[in-house]
């Protein structure tokens, strides 16, 4: 993390533009990650390229001005098996539990989170190599046309507004309280909380 930042800086003071090609699964979250702060390094490297002056692409995901994803890709939090061994407490429905995610190509498209999908060959990138490079490339050129057009001003701004514009949620009645916390909330509003019923 820390070679990337050093070079992302030195790309900054050069004018060059940053192209971020990004296959990797998550930082692991074992006790030796935390002793080298792994998880401090990430979001030193996340807040610094937020701030860069000259334009980012990154292809999957992370912080760019305009995100590509390849057709067959996804991007999650969590793998499909880490979050059923979590709510089902089996492996065996990572098929639910992917779909729940909306972790696919479509899905970041629809939600906001990618602002391209770039067509893979039949069978995927890897059965037609060449094919998957020219067309990466094309959609790269095209991108960085358009934001080296930008003035830095704008750049900076369509960028902070584009990360601004994620986690937008819709709320659906109203939220559940635990059993639990009803008498401590309804104490504070001044309101007699209703008799529990037992589990």
């Amino acid at each position: 993390y820390r070679k990337a930042l050093r070079l992302m800086r030195m790309a900054d003071r050069f004018g060059l533009p940053i192209l971020c090609f990004i296959d990797t699964p998550g930082a692991y979250p074992g006790v030796q990650a935390e002793e080298r702060h792994v998880a401090e390094a990430i979001a030193v490297n996340l807040r610094e390229m937020s701030l860069l002056r000259v334009p980012i692409l990154a292809t999957v995901i992370g912080v760019g001005d305009r995100v590509l994803v390849l057709e067959n890709s996804y991007y999650s939090v969590i793998s499909p098996e880490g979050c059923a061994a979590i709510l089902w407490k089996n492996r065996s429905f990572a098929d639910r539990a992917a779909e729940a995610l909306k972790l696919t190509s479509a899905d970041l498209l629809e939600m906001g989170l990618a602002d391209e999908v770039i067509t893979e060959p039949l069978g995927g990138a890897h059965t037609a190599p060449a094919a998957i490079a020219a067309s990466l490339k094309a959609a790269l050129v095209r991108n960085l046309q358009e934001l080296q057009k930008l003035s830095t001003g704008e750049l900076l701004q369509k960028r902070y507004d584009k990360f601004r514009a994620h986690g937008r949620f819709t709320t659906v009645g109203e939220m559940t309280v635990p059993r639990g916390r009803r008498r401590a909330k309804a104490k504070k509003n001044g309101a007699e909380p209703a008799a529990e019923k037992p589990a």
